[in-house]
């Protein structure tokens, strides 16, 4: 179970609360303001919604069109093939129905196109890879569906790899280099965020093209598995590819509940190792504010332990799965004045907002 599953789970008890007001904290500058709104804005790991299931109402539509973030990539992968194909089709039902609201990003320059009509761009991406692993011809397959994005593990091993919790750390698989090798030919990005520090070397290495680390902390910061070890991040950035800080509670040591400044600690620490050109924001949650209620939060708690008897539950899932302070649609404009705040300049956080995100998709899908 992904984390797209669990924001799943939370619908059933959903409630939408204006997402668009901000406290005495999170104002932006009028300068701020301006960078924002010029600003390419990418998240890259990020549902729109909440709900994946249902059509969204109009009223909900409007505030996620109006976050001002440009595209986001958008796990569309299931554990089977059938529910991952039931999802593009969601996904196509959501921008027919709301075409001024939504495009789907197949080239480098939808990615443009959206900033200028106001849309929200999605990238479909995948996070699974066991329907891959069964026939890796699906890898063209999915290509020609419009993925563009696909990660080698989740968390575990695989045919491909291990994953980030797989204790024998044993590295890429001669299918993953084989996987690896097709994605490079096609077009599409290897991601490498949930694989084990030995696999994710591999990877990084047998890439003809530069490669994603999309959603991911700084083990430098804090020692977690879900985090990248600084000699990873500057192989990765000295080879071209992008690393996207996320918003979880691994970025620091339970039971502390992250904030934006600990969000920020990882983002200055890998801006300053990989250089200002490689790095971004992958929230791994949703446009959408999450709003818990009791109920909410049983069922985390369900969810946590399913995730555990399954072994891939992470160490730390003992918090909720964002950081509230920055919870909802205005997360990347704020994550853009504290970062203003911390003494970097606009070009840099125009960089960070989306541009280097921008940057590696034209590297590795080609600029057309």
């Amino acid at each position: 179970m992904n984390r797209r599953e669990f924001q799943l789970s939370l619908i059933k008890f959903a409630v939408f609360a204006p997402p668009l007001l901000r406290g005495p904290h999170a104002s932006a500058s009028p300068d701020n303001a301006t960078l924002y709104q010029r600003a390419i804005v990418i998240d890259s790991l990020c549902s729109p919604f909440l709900d994946q299931v249902t059509a969204p109402s109009p009223s909900l539509v409007a505030v996620v069109q109006q976050s001002g973030i440009t595209a986001v990539n958008y796990t569309v992968s299931d554990t089977t093939f059938e529910g991952t194909i039931n999802t593009l089709a969601w996904l196509d039902a959501l921008v027919e129905k709301y075409p001024d609201a939504f495009t789907i990003i197949r080239r480098y320059s939808d990615i443009a196109r959206a900033k200028r009509e106001n849309k929200l761009g999605i990238i479909p991406g995948f996070q699974y890879t066991a329907f891959l692993e069964e026939k890796p011809e699906r890898i063209e397959v999915f290509r020609d569906l419009g993925v563009r994005i696909m990660q080698l593990t989740y968390n575990v091993r695989t045919a491909f790899g291990d994953g980030c919790l797989e204790p024998g750390n044993a590295g890429l698989s001669r299918a993953g280099v084989a996987a690896v090798k097709k994605m490079n030919e096609i077009g599409v990005a290897v991601d490498l965020s949930h694989s084990g520090y030995r696999t994710t070397s591999e990877a990084i290495t047998a890439s003809a093209k530069p490669v994603l680390i999309s959603h991911s902390g700084c083990a430098a910061v804090y020692a977690h598995p879900r985090n990248k070890p600084d000699e990873i991040l500057k192989v990765l950035a000295d080879r071209g590819g992008y690393f996207g800080v996320y918003l979880m509670p691994y970025l620091v040591a339970s039971p502390t509940v992250p904030t934006r400044q600990h969000v920020l600690d990882h983002l200055v620490h890998a801006i300053d190792l990989c250089g200002t050109d490689h790095v971004g924001i992958g929230s791994d949650g949703s446009i959408q504010e999450t709003v818990l209620t009791a109920a909410q939060k049983a069922d985390f708690e369900a969810d946590m332990a399913q995730r555990k008897k399954l072994g891939i539950g992470a160490p730390g899932e003992d918090r909720f799965p964002y950081v509230p302070d920055l919870n909802g649609p205005n997360h990347m404009e704020i994550i853009a004045t504290e970062l203003a705040r911390r003494g970097q300049p606009s070009s840099v956080i125009e960089k960070v907002l989306g541009a280097n995100f921008q940057r590696v998709c034209g590297e590795i899908w080609g600029t057309a």
